[in-house]
């Protein structure tokens, strides 16, 4: 994962929050091999699971998931400092209970309290299994889903979770969710109740392909519970869920507990076999990360994934460690990295001229930053689809020629020539942290700008400065802020790094009120509907979307659109290339960086499964259980 600030994904959508698993291409479902229910009319046989493009691991009578032990031992508890975060949750605070809403801090986990019709399979790259829905049938033009529930499912209350809390839901998520669920249900029309047992789903004929999974896989509430209580309002009382944990003890600010329910309907279901193993899931929340380290060290939470290459590098030698109280361990992340680095708001005047922001790229040296500060950790981020096989590289391929011939005709000459070209990646400067090569280079896209200097300062024709205000909720990133500032000012450019407290930076991004920020946004390996959220015009000015940078470029979306449609994962693949040379021809950010690794620590009391890891997910908590590594 990419450090130090990795861990703010608005949407972690490969390795991340479990309850969105990726936003991808078209739902295919595959048929069960047991006996097929009646079918309805119009519709094809009733179906286990769903997956983009069709392809399905596991049959139908699969008793659980490969990676997971059915027999792990269940107790104790496993505490932590959240990695990832959605919607409306903070790393830095919480203060609700509502993390689907755009107002507040969501605390962290709050998806554990609720059920899903379907859950994800994380050895695959886009498969989900029946949980609330013990089945699904696809109607013959694509556009009906028809869920078969389970009778059993149930409520913490005992209340029986019916076909009407399903309908429910994601009605209202899509009216009063947060803009993010909002936009990726836009292309679902209507959600009804056949009865107790089914529920209907309807979707746009044109639809991105993935939203029938997303949909699929958004928390149930409950209708009579959620009719009594406002949706849309921050709230600190523990929200009636059916899921397999509860809220149990919580200090705002500080930690928030989730207890095991004994009496989750679902335990038995293949999906939940061998996962959800600890008695008690416990999130901290610290504002420093020195102060986050030292109550690591001291036993104050048990699981660390470390975010810092200088305190991996020089902070784990302390006593519990050097007696094997303590273990590290490296462990590979092949899901793809996504694209880390500081977005600029093209909102503001100062970054509406690509000029200006590629020169902004030339005042940070990445080698020397990640030489003197990460000690080498690190490998450059050039690219929005980082670490995967969706990166773009080199000259067009003959894939991706042809698909911009196809789309030639849309197209102008010059934007045909940047697609075909070599993909724009940030300047590799000597390593000195004052490479005078790139800052001329700077100083000469400036000057073509309309930048000039008088009377020492950086202005444009109407004698307005250049400023640039890096606005952060932690101070993780500050010293590798400040060289980049030391050289922003020699190149004219006055630039600071701003602290403001959690609330008001999430605020502020919400209403786009910043000039840069650091952002990861960690992609699928199936992309969909998500990319509308990250670059297209669409989001540009919805207050609370990802679209940070204020992307508005009509090719940006026709590439989104391809990339929707590609009805193979090839032509996927070539879509999301192509995209990716015009998403960096805009130069929208001044990338950093990014590591093909987990780097954990934990006190040395849990085990996991000898079975080979989970291709597409960390699965930590997930599957490890309350034993000595020994035992595991």
């Amino acid at each position: 994962m990419p450090a130090p600030l990795s861990r703010r994904a608005l949407l972690t959508l490969a390795a991340g929050a479990s309850f969105l698993p990726w936003l991808g291409g078209r739902a295919v479902a595959q048929e069960t091999a047991a006996a097929p229910a009646a079918v309805a009319p119009g519709f094809g046989p009733a179906r286990h699971g769903l997956s983009v493009f069709g392809e399905l691991k596991y049959p139908a009578d699969f008793a659980h998931f490969d990676y997971v032990d059915p027999d792990a031992l269940q107790g104790g508890t496993f505490s932590q400092i959240g990695p990832t975060a959605a919607f409306n949750q903070s790393f830095q605070t919480f203060n609700s209970l509502n993390g689907y809403v755009l107002k507040g801090d969501g605390a962290q986990g709050v998806q554990l309290l609720f059920d899903t019709l379907m859950a994800r399979a994380d050895d695959e790259p886009d498969a989900i299994y029946g949980l609330v829905a013990e089945s699904v049938s696809v109607s013959e033009d694509g556009t009906l889903y028809r869920f078969r529930l389970r009778p059993q499912a149930r409520f913490h209350d005992g209340s029986k979770l019916t076909a009407e809390d399903v309908a429910f839901s994601l009605n209202l998520l899509k009216s009063k969710g947060h803009p993010v669920i909002a936009q990726n249900l836009r292309d679902m029309e209507s959600a009804e109740a056949e009865g107790e047992e089914i529920a209907v789903i309807r979707f746009a004929p044109k639809r991105a392909r993935d939203v029938p999974l997303f949909a699929a896989s958004l928390p149930i509430f409950s209708k009579a519970y959620y009719s009594a209580t406002p949706f849309d309002a921050s709230s600190l009382e523990p929200p009636l869920g059916s899921g397999p944990y509860r809220v149990g003890h919580f200090e705002v600010g500080r930690f928030i507990e989730y207890r095991r329910d004994p009496d989750y309907w679902g335990n038995d279901l293949p999906v939940n076999v061998g996962v959800n193993n600890f008695d008690v899931l416990r999130y901290e929340y610290f504002r420093d990360r020195e102060v986050g380290f030292e109550a690591f060290k001291a036993r104050a939470y048990l699981f660390r994934q470390e975010f810092t290459a200088r305190t991996w590098a020089t902070g784990y030698d302390f006593p519990a460690l050097n007696e094997g109280k303590v273990k590290r361990e490296i462990l590979p992340d092949r899901t793809p990295s996504g694209a880390q680095g500081w977005f600029l708001n093209l909102r503001r005047p100062q970054f509406v001229d690509p000029r200006v922001r590629e020169a902004l790229s030339c005042a940070f040296d990445f080698e020397w930053t990640n030489k003197n500060l990460m000690y080498d950790a690190y490998r450059r981020t050039t690219s929005f689809f980082e670490n995967s096989d969706l990166k773009a590289e080199g000259p067009a391929g003959p894939d991706e020629v042809a698909l911009i011939a196809r789309l030639g005709d849309r197209l102008t000459p010059e934007e045909i020539a940047v697609l075909k070209a070599p993909p724009w990646s940030p300047p590799v400067s000597d390593g000195s942290g004052q490479d005078r090569t790139l800052l001329r280079r700077g100083t000469q896209l400036l000057r073509e700008a309309g930048w000039v200097i008088k009377g020492g300062r950086l202005v444009d024709p109407q004698g307005n400065g250049l400023t640039v205000e890096f606005l952060d909720d932690e101070n993780g990133l500050e010293r590798h802020t400040a060289p980049f500032i030391k050289n922003l000012k020699l190149l004219g450019i006055e630039a600071r790094f701003r602290l403001v407290d959690s609330p008001q930076y999430q605020r502020r991004l919400n209403e786009f009120d910043f000039d840069a920020t650091v952002r990861r946004f960690s992609m699928s390996t199936v992309p969909g509907e998500s990319l509308r959220n990250y670059f297209g015009s669409s989001a540009a000015n919805t207050p609370g979307a990802s679209n940070l940078s204020g992307i508005a470029d009509p090719v940006v979306d026709l590439l989104i659109e391809e990339v929707i449609a590609a009805p193979t994962r090839a032509q996927l693949r070539t879509a999301c290339r192509v995209l990716d040379r015009r998403l960096r021809a805009g130069r929208y950010w001044v990338p950093q960086w990014y590591s093909a690794e987990f780097r954990i620590a934990f006190w040395d009391e849990f085990g996991w499964p000898s079975s080979p890891r989970p291709t597409y997910a960390r699965a930590i908590p997930e599957i490890w259980s309350a034993r000595t590594r020994s035992a595991g």
